[in-house]
């Protein structure tokens, strides 16, 4: 069942592996940088550090 990609067959599978490549880092960038990104939020409420948005009521609106 494989497609015949002509004489360009590696161009068209170097750029397919490169696109899902850099998709994949970006997805995994992403992830870990919210994850470092609740730890230290989580830090900065433990130390009574809130965020300046917030409001006493704890409503958002």
């Amino acid at each position: 069942m494989m497609m015949h990609l002509g004489p360009h067959a590696a161009f068209i599978v170097t750029a397919y592996a490169a696109a899902i490549a850099i998709v994949a880092g970006l997805v995994a960038w992403i992830v870990l940088d919210q994850r470092h990104l609740a730890r230290m939020l989580e830090e900065f409420e433990a130390r009574g550090i809130t965020r300046r948005s917030g409001r006493a009521d704890g409503q958002k609106w």
